[in-house]
């Protein structure tokens, strides 16, 4: 495992690689939920959350930092954090949203998850937060243990929209030290 992790290459993404984040975006949440959500709801959400003017405003906004990791140049995920007004919903001043984080299908389980997040807290502690918070579909029982793992708890509930089906998202949070 350690090996693929000495391959990974990471930098922030600008404007300039909304293609490049479109492609992977629509690729890794398709991957992720397919499984539990009908084909037209799903071609509604990533025809609209990832639409190339879509994700050119989210990279333009200062408060929103996208990153993606490479192996041998090939995209293989990538995360989003938001800050201030750039996030869904807390928006305190002392806060971050990790609003996406992906790791393409075929690479899952080999480390790349916890090597984002712990970018994510490195990120997060040079910009004085105090927590970081997320949403996760009640229904990603592995990603709600990987959370866990990494000292997130649970602490509300909220709704989220694939397509026109209503799905539950925990809200948990974390502290940083």
């Amino acid at each position: 495992m350690e090996s693929i992790l000495r391959d990974i290459t990471y930098q922030q993404l600008s404007v300039a690689d909304v293609l490049v984040l479109q492609a992977l975006a629509k690729k890794v949440f398709i991957e992720s939920f397919i499984s539990g959500n009908s084909e037209e709801n799903m071609n509604a959400y990533v025809d609209v959350a990832f639409s190339e003017n879509k994700l050119t405003e989210e990279l333009q906004n200062k408060e929103s930092q996208f990153f993606i990791a490479r192996i041998d140049n090939k995209p293989i995920g990538y995360f989003k954090i938001n800050t201030g007004d750039a996030q869904t919903e807390l928006k305190h001043e002392h806060c971050a949203e990790i609003e996406r984080i992906y790791v393409v299908n075929e690479l899952q389980g080999k480390g790349i998850g916890q090597f984002f997040m712990d970018r994510i807290f490195d990120i997060c502690r040079n910009m004085n937060v105090k927590y970081i918070w997320l949403g996760v579909w009640e229904m990603n029982k592995g990603a709600i243990k990987f959370y866990e793992r990494n000292g997130f708890k649970q602490f509300d509930t909220h709704v989220f929209y694939v397509g026109n089906d209503p799905q539950t998202d925990w809200m948990m949070k974390r502290e940083l030290i």
